[in-house]
């Protein structure tokens, strides 16, 4: 089931490879300069094994299959990486965890504080969810979001304005500069703020007959009203009473010369990938908070505006980077290499990302349940935790693990640091343990024809991602010695492979 090259048992080092790396890319070139002048030494480059569990973690949110692990190690393709990562920006997986990254930003919540409510959180999921499948520009998306009138139920954009705890002008202002400029605009002077909120002084809302809905709409007559507005960058402008404010800022703040928009979004993104930003945190841009590169931020600002707002673009030319690509064993210590990217970040998985690797490798599902009883919400059992479209849909294990609340849109609400309560649930509690004892996919190996060896490598393939050395052979096979129960000794291995930091950490 599980062939391989014997060379392959030997390998000695299964998380990096020599030798050190070279620039791939003009990413590794800006970084790698950046950190020779600081005297820092980077990582070598990762192992084949990490690299494809890394990057479909990263990508998708979910773990490679056992096969499709084993073939990828086992390929010769001299550009296998980048094959692999354009297949991956491809597929649907990728739409579905990178809309659960936007939903968390832009608060996409049923309940209460947020209180969309089920239709609208599941539409407004829906149409991000289709933007990001279909690539949509970015200037386009944002536009859209800032512009958005109509039935937060019909038109899902509107929902942008729905999803706020304070809907009023200065609340919108701040979460439009959260979500689009990296920025607490709570912490600018308030002239500033108020000249940025003259844009959003025209919303308005209204509730229609059907239960729950509401009309997101510009309304002149409001009195909340003003006849300029100033621009983040201290220009002020006339509010013409014919056109919708929010139309100027969007114009103002998608043009691709203001470097508070690009900037904002290529700095999420490497984030995203690598764990910190250019600029740490990434919702923290200010003039006090300069980026680690400069360089490398304005490369990707360049890029981003040169492929006409494209992400899948920066995506892929920072996954097949070698800085992306560094092992997780860093040469150079210290908070100014962390900064400077000098190893890729070591990082618990996200609580919706270990649920789902959990389901994978066992072949079971996770119960969700809502707080908002009406109206009624239906879970398949084949739901991935990362494509949930409401974040009040929840089970105790997301909530145990750190699940976003989804109520500021703030980057802290994430919360990955290992807690007693996460250790004991996975190494004692009923729910690891039935999924273990109940699984299909280890009940089929533990009858693995190929006996002992076959089933190690199958749960090393399928756990993570990699083949075991010979050492891990001999240690592992030492629990199915002549009169053990197969069963009983797979389900043993499975549990202390997903209770090891190599399954709970990316690396």
């Amino acid at each position: 089931m599980f062939a391989v090259q014997p060379a392959a048992f030997a390998q000695t080092d299964i998380f990096e490879k020599n030798p050190p790396p070279v620039p791939a890319n003009q990413i590794d070139t800006l970084v790698f300069n950046r950190l020779k002048a600081l005297g820092l030494q980077p990582a070598n480059p990762c192992s084949d094994a990490v690299f494809v569990r890394r990057v479909f973690l990263d990508v998708t949110g979910t773990l490679p299959t056992a096969r499709e692990a084993m073939d990828f190690i086992q390929s010769r393709e001299p550009d296998k990486r980048a094959r692999l990562i354009d297949r991956l920006l491809a597929r649907d997986e990728f739409a579905d965890y990178w809309a659960m990254r936007w939903s968390e930003l832009l608060r996409i919540k049923a309940e209460y504080p947020i209180n969309l409510w089920p239709e609208a959180a599941q539409a407004y999921h829906h149409w991000i969810r289709a933007a990001i499948a279909d690539n949509m520009p970015y200037d386009r998306f944002a536009r859209e979001l800032l512009t958005a009138s109509g039935s937060d139920f019909q038109y899902p954009p509107a929902n942008f304005f729905r999803a706020m705890q304070n809907r009023d002008p200065q609340g919108i202002a701040k979460a439009v500069a959260l979500a689009f400029m990296g920025a607490r605009a709570e912490k600018w002077p308030t002239n500033r703020l108020a000249g940025m909120a003259a844009f959003f002084s025209q919303v308005g809302f209204k509730p229609t007959s059907e239960w729950k809905e509401e009309i997101v709409f510009w309304d002149p007559d409001s009195t909340n009203a003003r006849q300029s507005a100033v621009f983040p960058d201290g220009r002020t402008v006339p509010l013409p009473p014919d056109r919708d404010p929010r139309e100027a800022f969007a114009s103002w703040l998608v043009n691709g010369d203001n470097p508070q928009f690009t900037g904002c979004i290529v700095n999420r993104i490497w984030a995203w990938l690598l764990g910190r930003g250019i600029i740490q945190e990434p919702d923290d841009i200010r003039a006090d908070n300069p980026p680690a590169n400069p360089e490398l931020l304005a490369y990707l600002q360049g890029e981003l505006v040169a492929s006409h707002f494209n992400l899948k673009h920066i995506c892929r030319l920072i996954l097949n980077s070698q800085t992306y690509q560094l092992s997780c064993a860093a040469r150079s210590d210290g908070p100014e290499a962390a900064a400077n990217f000098a190893a890729y970040p070591l990082r618990q998985l996200d609580a919706e990302v270990l649920a789902d690797a959990l389901c994978k490798v066992t072949g079971t599902s996770e119960k969700y349940s809502s707080a908002i009883p009406e109206p009624y919400t239906f879970i398949p059992a084949s739901q991935r935790s990362v494509a949930l479209p409401d974040g009040s849909i929840s089970s105790p294990f997301l909530e145990l693990f750190g699940r976003p609340a989804r109520d500021t849109g703030l980057d802290s609400e994430h919360n990955n640091r290992p807690t007693a309560g996460q250790k004991l649930h996975l190494l004692n509690s009923s729910h690891i343990r039935n999924k273990l004892a109940q699984s299909p996919k280890i009940l089929a190996l533990a009858r693995s024809p190929e006996g002992p060896r076959g089933i190690i490598t199958g749960l090393y393939l399928s756990i993570l991602s990699r083949f075991p050395t010979e050492d891990e052979f001999q240690i592992a096979g030492a629990r199915f010695e002549p009169g053990t129960d197969p069963r009983d000794a797979t389900t043993d291995l499975a549990w202390a492979l997903i209770n090891s930091a190599e399954f709970i950490y990316r690396h």
